[in-house]
């Protein structure tokens, strides 16, 4: 898999498990790529829904995408903390331009207190039946959840302490530097 360089301007793209398209960020700032780990930001981006629906993005967010994890995290930066909201999802790829994956429609909100909420259980349920996901899948997903409440927990990954001043602080300075380009 290619991966794109720091800097570099791409897209995500999320599916569903019949391979048809679920939503699209236009623009992502890749802050960090390693043949394993994507971590970008975006703010104020358009986001285009399956049904052709458009919005933008309200607040400056990070978003964390791993090629061996069934998650993903988007750390949105608000006035009153930082929000959380991890979307099961397969691994990530990067192909043509775009980080894409396959949302699994399982969610998990986390506040600023680290307090958690799993989100869209019976969505999950109706989609595994319409579309069949495999009982490994189903599997899959539920040991990813665990891991991902642990991760909560234990504030590791994108819910350490500094994890959040540290890339926001670089996508300040390569912003600056597009500007000044």
């Amino acid at each position: 898999m290619t991966i794109p360089t720091e800097g570099e301007i791409v897209q995500i793209h999320s599916y569903k498990h019949n391979g048809k398209i679920h939503r699209v960020w236009q623009e992502t700032m890749v802050l960090k790529s390693t043949p394993k780990i994507l971590i970008g930001a975006n703010e104020r981006t358009l986001v285009t829904e399956s049904d052709g629906r458009t919005w933008l993005t309200r607040e400056p967010s990070i978003t964390y995408f791993h090629t061996e994890l069934w998650f993903n995290i988007i750390c949105m930066l608000r006035e009153d903390g930082v929000y959380y909201y991890c979307n099961m999802s397969s691994p990530f790829v990067f192909d043509h331009n775009a980080v894409k994956y396959i949302d699994y429609d399982l969610d998990v909100k986390v506040f600023p207190d680290m307090s958690y909420t799993i989100l869209d259980e019976d969505e999950y349920e109706q989609h595994k039946e319409e579309m069949n996901y495999p009982t490994v899948i189903d599997s899959i997903l539920k040991a990813n959840i665990r891991k991902l409440i642990s991760w909560i927990q234990q504030r590791r990954g994108p819910f350490a302490p500094d994890f959040i001043d540290a890339w926001s602080h670089r996508f300040e300075l390569y912003k600056e530097i597009k500007d000044e380009q």
